[in-house]
């Protein structure tokens, strides 16, 4: 575990590399900074020479991979770095120069504990793509299939640890402060990150991911996961099905191949609908990047390091929120927001669903190309703001990934209305959630476990009770505050962490 000291040190540096590309400008103007904060930003753009215009994807990329990976992150969370930084940071690339073919050789040998060649006939020694993480070789197995071989850079681990203990260090500290960084939850954002780049840095696990996804969306036609190897596959290598396709920002390819761009966005979008509220479990990362279109016309995804998982009766709020705003049902809408307690309960419902109103309205009924996501989004967030609204991780994911299809079905179909597309899929899905049928069988899984809790209970409650002639339960020890450091350092250690001058990570208010 790094010391303070070196946490320090490391967001000093973090912190004044992106004042120096303007990241920092936002926190310094923020009015819901906190004062120590935005005293410590102006010490770090001291001297710097700072761009009119905030370049926040390229400030990341000048960290290294960790932030890489970071401000990938955070682009899903335009509450915490403003809706200006999200949509630049949605701009992060991570391909960088690839690690020597020695390496990656040693890296297969290792992982399988034999030769390359007993485990690949051939592999081609400049990889496809190099990422932050893991670069991708062409290669033949053994039994003549066309293979992509994913591989960890070597010491990604070493580096990625290092910057996490750093970046909930950091978290902690912010969110200490109070205020508005408490009601949003740095340390949480953390969290999920950590949970992100886990996955990522266990080859094992995206391969599980992808192949859960494939089983989940066998039902949706003209959309496909590529099948996963499991033999040539370890902690530091996966294999998976080769992929010839033509990628879905190639618009005019696209169409010279006699593919209709219109039917290939109305495929995306469903695919994602049937991801998000039928199974509950989403590609979190649908890039044009990611996603490649088959000669037949399929859409195939790739790349699962970042996934989304929401339970159903998150879900069903969500289904319901869709299909309100879509009919404009905005009392309906507020209604579940309260329900789901997304919404403190000391405000007023009524001024919700006019707050709600005020938002929807405007781009009802409108094409895609006609309404400003930003806006919307600005919207969104200055009543989250209003009415007290903590942040909801697993949402905002959500929410990340609707814009980010929103705007590659939109480069295909400039037409598109997401509202349209989805209201028959969720109106349908609704139908069954709420029908009379799901209604008993809910009631019925509830009932079987709450009898399954009883003999629990009842344990429990006999360890808890004194019995007759037991000697008495000790007395509760009183709460005693325990002394930590010095009051004058720990004030310094605060200002500093909070503001890490590394603040940039987690609040790019911009």
């Amino acid at each position: 575990m790094a010391s303070t000291a070196t946490h320090l040190v490391r967001l000093l540096r973090w912190g004044r590399t992106l004042a120096r590309h303007g990241a920092l400008t936002g926190i310094e103007r923020d009015p819901l900074t906190p004062p120590q904060v935005r005293r410590l930003v102006r010490i770090a753009r001291f001297g710097a020479r700072v761009p009119v215009q905030p370049a926040y994807a390229t400030a990341f990329q000048s960290l290294g991979p960790a932030a890489i990976k970071l401000g990938q992150a955070l682009a899903t969370r335009p509450d915490l770095v403003g809706v200006e930084a999200a949509e630049d940071l949605l701009r992060l690339q991570d391909d960088l120069p690839p690690a020597p073919f020695a390496e990656i050789r040693e890296s297969i040998e290792r992982s399988f504990g034999r030769p390359i060649g007993e485990v690949f006939a051939s592999i081609e020694e400049s990889p496809v793509g190099a990422a932050s993480i893991a670069q991708v070789h062409r290669a033949v197995t053994t039994d003549g299939r066309q293979v992509a071989v994913k591989v960890l850079r070597p010491g990604v681990e070493e580096d990625f640890t290092r910057a996490l203990e750093t970046y909930e260090w950091a978290a902690a500290q912010a969110e200490a402060l109070g205020g508005e960084l408490r009601r949003l939850r740095p340390r949480q954002v953390i969290a999920q990150f950590r949970q992100w780049t886990m996955r990522e840095l266990d080859l094992r696990r995206e391969a599980a991911s992808a192949s859960e996804l494939a089983q989940a969306m066998q039902a949706e036609p003209g959309y496909r996961i590529p099948e996963i190897d499991w033999q040539r596959t370890a902690k530091r290598v996966m294999t998976l099905e080769w992929i010839d396709g033509i990628k879905l920002s190639r618009r005019d390819a696209l169409i010279a191949a006699g593919h209709d761009p219109k039917v290939l966005a109305g495929r995306l979008v469903r695919a994602f609908l049937r991801q998000a509220i039928s199974e509950g479990f989403f590609h979190a990362d649908m890039h044009q990047g990611n996603l490649f279109v088959r000669p037949d016309g399929d859409i195939v995804a790739i790349d699962f390091g970042i996934m989304g998982r929401i339970d159903r009766r998150a879900r069903r709020w969500l289904a319901e929120i869709l299909y309100g705003l879509i009919t404009g049902n905005y009392e309906r809408v507020a209604e579940i927001h309260f329900e789901a307690g997304y919404v403190p309960p000391h405000h007023n419902m009524a001024e919700f669903a006019t707050a709600l109103r005020a938002v929807g309205e405007p781009i009802r009924g409108l094409p895609v190309k006609a309404i400003s996501i930003g806006n919307m989004l600005d919207g969104l967030f200055g009543i989250t703001r209003d009415f007290d609204m903590p942040t909801q991780p697993h949402l905002l994911l959500l929410q990340k990934t609707m814009v980010m299809v929103e705007g590659v079905a939109t480069a295909l179909d400039p037409d598109i209305n997401m509202w349209e597309t989805a209201a028959p899929f969720v109106g349908e899905w609704l139908r069954t959630e709420l029908g009379p049928e799901a209604w008993a069988a809910d009631r019925l899984i509830e009932a079987k476990r709450t009898l399954a809790l009883v003999p629990d209970l009842i344990r429990r409650l006999d360890k808890q009770l004194p019995r007759p002639g037991a000697a008495p339960l000790p007395p509760p020890l009183p709460d005693i505050p325990v002394v930590g450091i010095g009051r004058g350092w720990r004030t310094l250690a605060t200002a500093l962490a909070g503001a890490g001058l590394g603040a940039g990570l987690m609040h790019l208010l911009g």
